[in-house]
């Protein structure tokens, strides 16, 4: 029987398996592309762009080097690349994924494994610097509730977690066009990738 066809072609001209993918295939002008096209909140957010997957990320490196600000380079990096996976398989939200079960979750092990070992990270991250990550992603979860998706503070604190407002105060979410948004996603990757070297 014909196996069905696993593999996207990506701008930059790869072929990227979906069920086996492999780091020669995985270029950051890719990820940096498909995640400012890609809409948190399922483009239920207002204003006249979607909020991004890619100005989340930025987002959510940011509030990392917050959180843990004597953390090495690599792990800023790994916080950036959090949602790198969404390039391809798209953005859900989690009662979604949840419905959708555990090979959802199994393709974006494999991409992300794929996607750390391209970039110099180790395929699976320490869990201390995972937990890290998951936090600054819900408190930029929290601040994209209350500042753009609708949410009131109450509501955001019950499905996110309150915030420490020394933390969050400062921070505002900004809709921008996706190429000023890929831009600067690509720019942030490789400066991140100089400080590394």
């Amino acid at each position: 029987m014909k196996q069905p066809r696993a593999w996207q072609r990506m701008l930059s001209g790869r072929r990227l398996d979906l069920l086996d993918p492999t780091p020669v295939d995985i270029e950051i002008e890719d990820i940096a592309h498909g995640l400012a096209f890609v809409a948190r909140w399922n483009g239920q957010t207002s204003g006249d762009f979607a909020y991004s997957v890619a100005e989340h990320s930025i987002l959510v490196e940011d509030i990392f080097g917050r959180i843990c600000p004597k953390a090495p380079v690599k792990w800023r990096l790994a916080a950036l690349l959090h949602d790198a996976p969404e390039y391809v398989i798209g953005d859900m939200i989690s009662p979604v994924k949840a419905a959708v079960g555990p090979d959802y979750g199994l393709l974006d092990e494999r991409l992300m494994a794929a996607i750390h070992v391209r970039f110099g990270l180790p395929a699976v991250l320490p869990v201390s610097v995972k937990k890290n990550i998951k936090r600054a992603d819900r408190i930029s979860a929290w601040l994209e509730a209350t500042q753009i998706a609708g949410f009131s503070v109450a509501e955001a604190d019950k499905l996110f977690g309150r915030q420490k407002p020394e933390l969050v105060q400062d921070l505002e979410i900004s809709l921008r066009p996706p190429v000023e948004v890929r831009r600067d996603f690509t720019a942030r990757h490789q400066a991140l990738l100089e400080q590394l070297a």
